[in-house]
């Protein structure tokens, strides 16, 4: 997902032009930086944007001769990263990855990077990557700016790519809980496994694209050269990606044999559930069937005595001497006779 600070300011938020590695200029407008840029010829200028509007990309578009295509791309959003070559311009989109330890969900942030020999302009869509962070170390570090606008690039490549490593241990920390909670029973952890799947999927869409874009770097920058120090940075990160690449494959791995061991267990319950619903329904089944056997034992010598019990006069074994053990034993052999029936039947 892509989160943002609420009231933030859009548009410009931070410029700078810098020279032989040192800010000469921070203007607080476009018209400001054009300028300076015009007044120092050998000056390099970084453009931080966020969430701009199309006019404003448009003014730098006429002052830097970027491709129209690009600039749609960077007002539209929503770009898979990239790298494309219009002339000798760059334009390149990047996803920063950021883990939350609160929610425990991973955050993506858009970046769009157009680069030409005296620029780079940045184009935020997120709050992720800070790159005033990027910024400070390299106005901070000597020699940081010597490579010119590849070496911005280089930062900014650099920085997020290490911003996936926390992501990486969080997953990973992640997966190691719903390993757990698939072996504990938890019922909620299906949905969790989905969504994790779903971050996974969106932080392999983030990586791999990278290895490209490095390739492209490693060919040569908006001049068409790429110095060996500069070479050597790129394949460092070209490693970092292969690494964050694998692991996140792994992720995907582990979670589809996750997935499947929860749906196993998750049917292994319902069955064990489901015979011990049937052997309970045969068990309530079995004392039903004892109560009637022993009720219609029963009914037998109480409908004898109720029929005696009326005491009309008419009844002739009133005054009969045997009428009494006559009766006793027409109960016995009644409920001798059910016994038996239901006896071999199984019901008792």
């Amino acid at each position: 997902m892509t989160r943002s600070t609420p009231g933030r300011a859009t548009g410009l938020v931070n410029n700078a032009v810098y020279q032989k590695g040192v800010k000469i200029d921070s203007p607080a407008t476009l018209a400001g930086t054009f300028a300076t840029l015009a007044a120092h010829p050998d000056a390099i200028a970084w453009i931080g944007l966020y969430r701009p509007s199309a006019d404003e990309l448009a003014e730098l578009a006429d002052e830097f001769g970027l491709h129209e295509l690009a600039i749609e791309d960077a007002v539209h959003a929503h770009q898979r990263p990239k790298i494309e070559r219009y002339g000798d311009t760059l334009f390149m989109v990047l996803k920063a990855a950021h883990y939350i330890d609160a929610t425990e969900s991973v955050e993506f942030g858009e970046l769009h990077v157009f680069s030409g020999s005296n620029f780079v302009i940045t184009v935020r869509h997120a709050e992720s990557p800070d790159l005033s962070v990027v910024r400070k170390r390299m106005e901070t570090t000597p020699g940081a700016f010597d490579e010119g606008a590849e070496a911005i690039l280089y930062a900014i490549l650099d920085a997020v790519v290490d911003g996936y490593g926390p992501v990486v241990e969080g997953v990973a920390n992640d997966v190691d809980e719903i390993e757990t909670q698939v072996f504990d029973g938890d019922a909620a952890v299906s949905r969790r496994i989905y969504e994790l799947n779903r971050e996974v999927i969106e932080f392999e869409r983030a990586v791999s694209p990278l290895i490209g874009i490095i390739d492209t770097l490693s060919s040569g920058f908006a001049d068409g050269y790429v110095g060996d120090i500069l070479q050597q940075y790129l394949r460092d990160v070209a490693d970092h990606v292969v690494q964050a690449k694998e692991r996140v494959e792994e992720f995907r791995l582990l979670l589809r044999d996750i997935l499947a061991v929860n749906t196993s267990l998750v049917a292994q319950r319902q069955s064990e559930e489901a015979q011990a619903l049937s052997a309970a329904s045969n068990r309530q089944a079995e004392e039903t069937r004892k109560i009637s056997g022993w009720a219609a034992i029963l009914f037998a010598p109480t409908l004898i005595a109720g029929i005696y019990g009326m005491n009309f006069k008419v009844m002739p074994e009133l005054h009969w001497m045997l009428g009494y053990p006559f009766a006793l034993g027409l109960m016995l052999v009644g409920s001798l006779i059910l016994y038996l029936v239901f006896k071999r039947k199984g019901w008792l």
